[in-house]
């Protein structure tokens, strides 16, 4: 029998933390978080991180485990994430696996190979100095002529994996976000349930700006300062999570602090319609949308083990 796992996803601020807990308590789960900057010490507030103390007693893996000058990637996520399934099931637990990050789970559960440590050479060395030179959005631009799908779905923030996409699209004459579909076609490893959360547009932009008022109140521009002041900067990997890459940009001067701030809340809504995009392209999801429950996560939970009963009984 294949191994088993579920997956709880949807668009930052849409409540997965508080029904992953819920899901986890009544089905004797351990969580995982594929999420690329809970991963760091001391990036919380920005992240979200849930604190120890609210976890219920629950064991989560894949947070507070790097310092924020590693860095972090899909191959990295999936060896961890490997790692921290295989002491789960020795604990007669169940693994549920918790994020937005789309290309983390798809990589985890069938193996997909982004080609993301692809071997570097003259293409990238000359797209790094493009957009040292022309900027982060004129090399977004240059992606979007050739893979707009891609486009869609990597920020500009994340120059990395942009010049990958440019970089493999120049070596192999193949769309990367192509090359990712046929990927994603790989049978399973694991029988898994993947749940997408999702609420009202309106409603989640609305939680999503309350929720960067909160970060703010709750000391986020203290917590970047501290990092900054601590050798950090937007070339660390870290450092380009949303939240911080605008509030670094203030402390370099180059907006106020009411220009980052808005910024933030533009680029996390930017951030949730990516990820929204991409679930909707995975054919497996299961969409448990808030509106439908009324937004009560007890009835949500209740229909979430339903189904996942239901793939358990078909697969056994």
């Amino acid at each position: 029998m294949k191994r088993e796992c579920i997956i709880i996803s949807g668009p930052t601020a849409v409540g997965k933390t508080s029904l992953s807990l819920k899901l986890a308590e009544r089905l004797n789960g351990s969580i995982i978080s594929a999420d690329c900057i809970q991963v760091y010490k001391g990036l919380d507030i920005g992240s979200s991180k849930i604190p120890e103390a609210e976890r219920r007693g629950i064991p989560h893996y894949l947070i507070d485990v790097l310092d924020p000058r590693e860095d972090f990637d899909v191959t990295r996520f999936c060896a961890m994430a490997e790692e921290a399934m295989e002491e789960i099931y020795a604990q007669g637990r169940l693994p549920v696996i918790v994020g937005g990050t789309g290309f983390y789970i798809q990589a985890l559960l069938k193996g997909v190979d982004f080609n993301d440590n692809a071997p570097g050479g003259e293409i990238r060395e000359e797209l790094r100095l493009y957009a040292e030179e022309h900027g982060r959005s004129a090399l977004h631009e240059m992606l979007r002529t050739i893979d707009p799908d891609s486009a869609d779905a990597i920020h500009e923030n994340n120059v990395k994996r942009v010049i990958r996409a440019i970089e493999f699209y120049r070596l192999t004459g193949e769309r990367i976000s192509e090359h990712n579909r046929k990927e994603s076609e790989n049978i399973p490893d694991y029988t898994y349930a993947y749940f997408a959360v999702n609420d009202d547009r309106q409603v989640l932009y609305e939680r999503i700006n309350r929720r960067v008022d909160e970060m703010m109140a709750e000391g986020l521009l203290d917590e970047v300062t501290a990092l900054y002041e601590a050798g950090l900067t937007s070339e660390h990997i870290s450092m380009k999570g949303i939240g911080y890459s605008e509030l670094i940009l203030y402390l370099e001067g180059k907006l106020t602090l009411e220009e980052a701030v808005d910024r933030i809340r533009i680029d996390t809504r930017h951030y949730a319609k990516r990820q929204l995009t991409w679930l909707r392209r995975e054919k497996d999801v299961i969409w448990i949308d808030r509106p439908d429950y009324g937004g009560d996560e007890n009835k949500m939970t209740d229909a979430m083990i339903l189904k996942w009963e239901k793939i358990r009984n078909e697969n056994s």
